[in-house]
């Protein structure tokens, strides 16, 4: 023992020992395996075995493990539906469904059999036993996330199959329990199924609108994550009073506020760094802590209902996972994978063993005894090993299949740069832009300001320095890197143009003006000038509230967009931007480039939610009035004078805009087009600027 432990009583029960050995488990279990390639999950699992009253006794599983085990698995549920592309739940949805009902019917069968028939258990405690192996803990989630494999096909059956598998077992153990406590009575039934119904339609209905206001209301980073987590823990605090496990109510929770989260976000990375630094480690070593290897020599009868147990739960998933991708013609990598992230027993499984130790059916006499507590514990054990191999073999090999040089370098081939001159709109130009860029591209951001020459007391530039250090806390804060830079010019546009030039700019993103005749003043200077010199794509963007907050995006977009050079650009930029905030979105446009974008959409980006609506005559923007609201996003794709796309009607958008949305919020986007922008004419009539 080293000599700093040998002076402690064992087991440590010390709270500043117990964080501090927790925390060096944490740093140097997925260390030292790492080298023999086994997954950091399984070597957490094994530091818990070694340190827990089983192994060498050097910590004891006080009521922290179960305090912050408890948060971990409802992060790791929360973060399931949280990361779930809800385009893809709604695509793949009744096929995930299918899913789990092979991954319940087929171990939940075969372990009723197993139970009364090998195992000789009564009717009762066979039945959950059942249980037991039909449902499942998304203990190989995090490696997922980590690969980028959460849009995957495979992996968003697996976790519909999980909520469903998780949900069927959860309420036969709520019968079972109502009916050895209550009696078996429908008024029973009736209040169970009445709760249920109350506790679905208020988070459904009320956490949304909830979590949309308060994020349009408060911005601060603390703030958003404290009340994201409450929101986790209501829900999964109502779930249990209602009668279900809290499980299944921070799967909920994730699922509900999950178009609120953006996928690359400050709040999410925020979100995904507190879970898998603290909550989900410390879950991962209480599990092992439970686990006592001793009981595989203690005799035959309990090594016989150990290897019945872990044999049945683990066959049996594969079974399910290899019959689901038969009838619904996938690839065997679909197969590893849905078994590998189904194949893990942990929080349900240790739930349902130990209300079944405790609960009694004569007296003296519990539905389950500690042979069968054993042998889940080693069912976890192995389960979560197999789990964690399968899905990480899975995962990079899927990942290897589909990296491509030409899909990796994507629609844009340069930096995003993004301008800023007011403090305001900072937040909402850097959260649009982390939204929309290449994230293939190294130091793929780029903020600027740029100064006059003239601002002899620094006051602008000053302003500039703090308007570019808070948009690099963003970023990082969102785990993308940001370079900045701060210029000065006689004149701001051309500060931009030369910028573009010199650092490879492929878009760039601006506020849109503001003055108090807007009509008069719509674009300003800066904006009018950047259009004439630039050809590369510009987004002037006006956000009236967060973006993680837009309900719907609604884009006016001009017939022949189509044939211009920047066309499947700027749509890959929005499609980005769709995918991230998961909101649905309308396109109005010519039946003919609607058909181009629906083609697309369709091969590059299947889980947005998109209508079409066709508009030929862009005088019919008017109409758009009663299909935005105050929290829509209205985009208005328009055009420079003298291309294929260009329409005299673009003259009028400064007052149609100004007139009829200017309680919107706005996003102009001109593509990148051909020619030499310095011969190109103004976006206005010739006779100089306005205003």
């Amino acid at each position: 023992m080293p000599w700093f432990l040998s002076s402690l009583q064992l087991p440590i029960t010390d709270p500043t020992w117990i964080f501090f050995l927790v925390l060096v488990m944490i740093l140097f279990a997925p260390m030292l395996l790492s080298r023999l390639r086994i997954p950091h999950i399984i070597g957490l699992i094994v530091a818990g075995v070694l340190v827990g009253q089983h192994g060498l006794n050097v910590l004891e599983r006080d009521s922290s493990f179960e305090l912050f085990g408890k948060v971990g698995i409802y992060y790791i549920m929360f973060l399931a539906g949280l990361e779930m592309d809800m385009g893809h739940f709604a695509r793949h949805g009744r096929r995930g469904l299918f899913f789990g009902w092979m991954t319940f019917i087929v171990p939940f069968g075969t372990g009723l059999l197993a139970g009364r028939y090998v195992l000789d258990y009564s009717w009762l405690t066979s039945l959950l036993l059942a249980c037991i192996f039909a449902s499942h803990t998304l203990v190989a989630y995090p490696i997922v996330g980590r690969y980028g494999m959460g849009k995957q096909v495979s992996v968003v059956l697996s976790v519909v199959a999980t909520a469903f598998a998780a949900f069927v077992s959860l309420l036969i153990l709520a019968g079972i329990v109502g009916a050895q406590t209550q009696g078996d009575s429908g008024w029973f039934w009736l209040l169970f199924i009445l709760k249920f119904v109350c506790y679905g339609a208020f988070v459904i209905y009320a956490f949304p609108r909830i979590g949309r206001a308060f994020f349009r209301r408060y911005n601060d980073s603390v703030m958003q994550y404290i009340f994201v987590l409450a929101l986790v823990f209501l829900s999964a605090a109502l779930a249990e009073l209602a009668g279900l496990e809290g499980l299944l109510g921070a799967f909920l929770a994730g699922l509900v506020i999950n178009r609120l989260v953006p996928k690359v976000s400050p709040l999410m990375n925020r979100i995904e760094f507190v879970g898998n630094a603290l909550f989900i480690p410390y879950f991962l070593i209480g599990v092992g802590m439970l686990i006592n290897v001793r009981v595989l020599f203690s005799g035959w009868a309990t090594l016989k209902v150990v290897l019945v147990m872990v044999l049945t739960a683990v066959l049996t998933k594969w079974l399910a996972a290899w019959l689901t991708q038969k009838m619904l013609r996938m690839d065997r990598l679909s197969r590893r994978m849905m078994f590998g992230l189904t194949n893990a027993h942990a929080a349900g499984a240790l739930a349902m063993v130990m209300i079944g130790t405790k609960l009694e059916i004569a007296p003296g006499v519990c539905l389950m005894d500690d042979v069968v507590l054993n042998g889940t514990v080693m069912v976890i054990l192995a389960s979560c090993i197999i789990s964690s191999l399968a899905t990480e073999s899975a995962s990079r090999e899927i990942a290897m299949a589909e990296a491509s040089l030409e899909g990796n370098r994507g629609s844009n081939h340069g930096r995003c740069l993004i301008t800023y001159s007011n403090p305001m709109t900072v937040d909402m130009l850097t959260e649009f832009a982390i939204m929309i860029r290449n994230p293939q591209i190294p130091d793929g951001l780029l903020g600027l300001t740029v100064s006059y020459d003239d601002d002899r007391d620094n006051r602008k530039r000053q302003q500039g320095k703090v308007n570019l250090e808070r948009a690099v806390s963003i970023a990082l804060a969102a785990d993308v890197k940001m370079k900045t830079m701060s210029r000065v010019s006689n004149n701001v546009a051309s500060g931009i143009i030369h910028t573009m030039r010199e650092q490879e700019v492929g878009e760039v993103v601006i506020g849109l003006h503001h003055q108090s005749n807007i009509a008069d003043n719509f674009f300003g200077m800066i904006g009018e000038n950047l259009l004439k010199g630039t050809h590369r794509e510009v987004m002037i963007l006006r956000s009236l509230m967060p973006p993680n907050t837009w309900r719907k995006v609604v884009l006016a977009i001009p017939p022949k967009a189509e044939y211009e050079v920047g066309f499947y650009k700027w749509l890959e930029h929005i499609c980005r931007m769709g995918e991230q905030l998961g909101c649905r979105m309308e396109f109005y446009t010519h039946a003919e480039t609607g058909h181009y974008i629906a083609t697309y959409i369709h091969s590059k980006h299947d889980s947005l939610r998109t209508e079409f609506a066709v508009m030929d005559d862009w005088g019919d923007l008017l109409m758009l009035t009663s299909h935005v609201d105050y929290d829509h996003l209205l985009v208005v794709v328009s055009a420079r004078r003298g291309f294929i796309s260009y329409s005299p009607l673009f003259e009028r958008l400064p007052d149609q805009i100004s007139h009829n949305f200017n309680n919107n919020s706005v996003l102009l986007l001109y593509p990148d087009q051909y020619g030499d922008p310095q011969e190109n004419v103004s976006l206005f009539a010739p006779g100089g600027h306005r205003g």
